[in-house]
């Protein structure tokens, strides 16, 4: 006999609960059962049971046994699924969730390529405003821009992004940019309503030091398209991310503002379910993700999109 089998033997013996109950499931005679275990104790030089006729009673050694026992178990069998699961094709629906702004402008395209790559996989993709409950929603995946997900989530860092402030030429021609942080209380900014932050407070750092600041300006949205929109067109400062903004910023048709300040992290994340297995069309388009988005995960985020 060998460790594995005695290993599974004897989780099989706990889970039905006696030595009769594991014969009548195997189809043997409870003595063949007694045999098994006391060749597995004499081979192991501990008693792994304390046994009546009635009932049966784990032994210290038998509980350490029976507890790092099965999490071997569980991951031989995890092990397995995954070699095996690398030799299936990937098919059937996937549902992703994604943000409008960055659903729009980056994972539409993404699923689009990954069609033509995958086209025994069918994509569903859902864009909402705020993040939908994966688990709750029968969803396979969401693309998250923004803070860590839930723990109880499993999370792949897609890219780096960083959310900063800007204004248009136009505006700060008319307005000269703010030097500190309290000053852009004096200035028109573009507030955008979005998830559950709080309405027109920005929470700027620099080093060990940071600022709450309230702002406010005549224009406020929950679209951050139109928030742009209006950015550009010289209506006030606006926070935005480096995955929208990066090409404006090149261009000139933007301007960073107090950029010695930092905004809380806002990478990219692609996030799906804890499970013991991915199923291989989750585990191909998450890769594909990965592959596609590696040039973005560098130190700087405005360079990089």
């Amino acid at each position: 006999m060998d460790g594995l089998s005695d290993l599974a033997f004897f989780t099989a013996l706990l889970r039905a609960g006696s030595l009769a109950a594991l014969a009548r499931e195997q189809g043997v005679t409870p003595p063949v059962i007694s045999r098994r275990l006391a060749a597995l104790e004499a081979r192991l030089g501990l008693r792994l049971l304390q046994r009546t006729t009635r009932r049966m009673h784990l032994t210290q050694e038998g509980e350490l046994y029976a507890q790092r026992g099965q999490a071997l178990l569980d991951e031989l069998h995890a092990l397995e699924a995954d070699v095996a699961a690398r030799h299936l094709a990937p098919r059937g629906l996937l549902r992703v969730n994604a943000s409008f702004g960055f659903g729009r402008c980056h994972i539409a395209p993404a699923v689009s390529d990954f069609a033509r790559c995958y086209p025994q996989v069918g994509v569903q993709l859902t864009l909402t405003d705020r993040p939908m409950n994966l688990v709750e929603t029968g969803l396979d995946l969401g693309i998250r821009v923004g803070g860590l997900p839930d723990s109880r989530d499993h999370a792949c860092r897609l890219a780096a992004n960083r959310r900063l402030l800007c204004a248009a030429p136009d505006y700060l021609a008319r307005c000269p940019a703010p030097t500190t942080p309290e000053a852009l209380g004096r200035h028109q900014c573009i507030v955008i309503r979005e998830n559950n932050q709080a309405y027109g407070n920005w929470q700027l750092r620099q080093g060990h030091r940071q600022v709450t600041v309230k702002v406010d300006g005549a224009l406020s949205t929950n679209d951050g398209s139109t928030a742009l929109a209006w950015g550009l067109a010289g209506h006030g400062i606006l926070l935005r991310s480096t995955w929208e903004i990066a090409p404006l910023l090149r261009s000139g048709q933007l301007i960073e503002v107090l950029p010695h300040w930092q905004f809380p992290p806002a990478d990219v994340y692609a996030v799906y379910p804890q499970r013991a297995h991915a199923p291989a069309k989750l585990r191909v388009f998450v890769d594909f993700l990965l592959a596609r988005f590696a040039g973005h995960r560098g130190p700087d985020p405005q360079a990089a999109w």
